[in-house]
């Protein structure tokens, strides 16, 4: 138990930002895993569609701070990359 009450009400916020930044990487992990399952079955539009949510939830976390922006440019080139190779013309 915390001494002092400004210290027990900082463990509150950071406990319900933890569980926030909890279920918003969780549901980053998802479409990311949707998105690779879409690229595996060799569903483009599927695949762009997911790659679009992807994308978007991890712009969204790094402005909001959840996740380093720069993980996240990381992140989004390695996926472009990874749907770009999946589906090339044969030359």
């Amino acid at each position: 138990m915390t001494v002092k009450d400004s210290a027990a009400k900082r463990h509150r916020e950071s406990e319900a930002h933890r569980l926030r930044n909890k279920s918003t990487k969780s549901a980053i992990h998802t479409y990311e895993r949707k998105f690779r399952e879409s690229v595996l079955a060799s569903d483009k539009d599927a695949a762009q569609e997911n790659l679009r949510v992807l994308i978007k939830a991890l712009d969204t976390a790094a402005n909001k701070g959840i996740l380093n922006r720069k993980a996240v440019s990381r992140k989004k080139s390695r996926m472009a990359n990874y749907f770009n190779s999946s589906f090339a013309e044969a030359k």
